[in-house]
């Protein structure tokens, strides 16, 4: 039961304006939200602003996450410097942890002084109005809300094979006992190759095992590139055992699942009440972040859309606007800038020159630059930086651009704002450049690389 009653369930479309408020006054917030991370936080701060009656549930806090632990929100880090340079792994994870529990407080801060109502427990939807919370003790309490948001996350996912016990995925990453001496990463995409870069900078051995296109080469940086046979198990033989599909067998310290994470819904009773999900468990909502009960929201990982942090800082901000600024607001999801915080970093915002291509109505011109940024040259170090504009050819509008090297995410944010403005490829050339400095290469562009004219096949570039 909830804690205080609705009248009469359901709204009556006959009753009276006066009727109306004292049912809506019945429930016990105008909006709960399940998840209290990056998005769910954003949200009940800013509807809390509009003057809503916010609560929040999150589990219990726990600095690795998992179906059942999380916690609200996400200096010197281990290098001890003195005459031989070493790397203390366990000063790592302390400070590591310490900065988990600084941002969980600076979060509970922040909903607290909003007037949001933070519960700790796990919370799952038992009405189109309806959320039971699940509190440290095991007692169930009920709260009825107006709306409810559903900001869950994503959790990662391991491959259905014999032995997958003995591998990790990120969430244990960096809350192991020792620094592995040898790893293999099973996955190509953004989670995989920033863990081989991290452990590799450390001193480890990292194979890294995948079955796609990989974003950039990892030969350089000292991580190999082969495949893992997925129906092989995994075997504890002095270490982990993993065989290739090339027949390579490796011994390894640790193997890490990298292969995507998954919508965080097999315990919010979602399908129960009626709302959709699909084949992934994604909440499917519509253009405002509304499921199919008008009652529910979801935002974030849990809808699988764009699965970026800052993306479900958007939806959150968004969502509150709609329901309850008065000012109805859909996510725009183009030109989002993101980055690859792996090494070199990587870092990309608008279209690729394939989906150029692919969308292209006329020409595209690409206009390329490699070149050893100066504090490289000055050091002797041989590593290159790498940039690309993609511009449409009869606009002359600027579709995409691309950066790979040191200070890639830095700089792409900035270049971001002016995809966002339409910036053309005439006004990156009128803009001067900061010298000396990498950044200015993409003010000084000048000579077109290729032109792809319309209708040619497609480029893998």
């Amino acid at each position: 039961m909830s804690r205080k009653m609705l009248i009469d369930g359901e709204a009556n479309n006959n009753i009276s304006n006066n009727e109306e408020e004292v049912q809506l006054l019945q429930y016990d917030f105008d909006l709960f939200v399940i998840g209290a991370g990056s998005g769910g936080v954003r949200a009940s701060r800013f509807s809390a602003q509009f003057g809503a009656k916010v609560g929040i549930c999150e589990l219990p806090f726990h600095p690795i996450s998992s179906e059942v632990l999380g916690g609200v929100g996400g200096t010197s880090y281990g290098w001890e410097l003195n005459e031989k340079i070493d790397f203390n792994w366990k000063k790592l994870l302390h400070k590591k942890t310490e900065e988990i529990v600084r941002l969980t407080g600076i979060y509970k801060r922040l909903l607290s002084n909003a007037g949001v109502k933070l519960f700790e427990g796990e919370g799952k939807v038992v009405g189109p109005n309806e959320v039971e919370v699940t509190q440290l003790d095991g007692t169930k309490i009920c709260y009825s809300a107006k709306h409810i948001l559903v900001a869950t996350g994503s959790r990662a996912q391991r491959p259905d094979i014999p032995g997958q016990e003995l591998a990790i995925t990120s969430d244990e990453a960096l809350s192991l006992d020792e620094l592995p001496k040898r790893v293999v990463i099973l996955g190509g995409g953004y989670i995989a190759v920033e863990f081989a870069s991290i452990w590799r900078g450390m001193g480890s051995t990292v194979d890294l095992c995948f079955r796609k296109e990989l974003p950039l080469s990892c030969e350089k940086s000292g991580r190999k590139e082969s495949k893992f046979a997925p129906t092989d198990n995994l075997v504890r033989e002095d270490g982990i055992k993993v065989r290739t599909d090339h027949g390579e067998e490796l011994v390894v310290d640790a193997v890490l699942f990298a292969t995507g994470r998954i919508p965080n819904t097999k315990r919010l009773n979602l399908e129960a009440v009626g709302v959709e999900l699909d084949r992934t468990g994604a909440v499917k909502v519509d253009e405002y972040s509304r499921t199919n009960i008008p009652s529910i929201w979801a935002i974030g990982d849990v809808t699988n859309r764009m699965n970026l942090t800052p993306v479900a800082l958007m939806e959150g901000t968004l969502f509150a606007k709609t329901v309850f600024g008065g000012q109805p607001s859909k996510p725009d999801y183009g030109n989002i800038p993101c980055a690859v915080f792996c090494i070199p970093p990587l870092s990309v915002v608008g279209l690729s020159e394939e989906q150029a291509i692919e969308q292209a109505k006329g020409d595209i011109l690409v206009f390329t630059s490699g070149f050893n940024p100066m504090k490289n040259t000055i050091s002797g170090r041989q590593e290159k930086t790498l940039m690309k504009l993609v511009v449409d050819a009869e606009t002359d509008k600027v579709l995409g651009a691309s950066m790979c090297g040191p200070d890639a995410a830095e700089i792409m944010q900035g270049i971001a704002i002016a995809l966002k403005c339409g910036a053309t490829k005439a006004q990156f050339d009128s803009t001067v450049g900061i010298h000396p400095s990498a950044a200015e290469e993409f003010v000084t562009m000048r000579s077109v690389t290729r032109r792809i004219a319309f209708g040619k096949p497609k480029t893998n570039l």
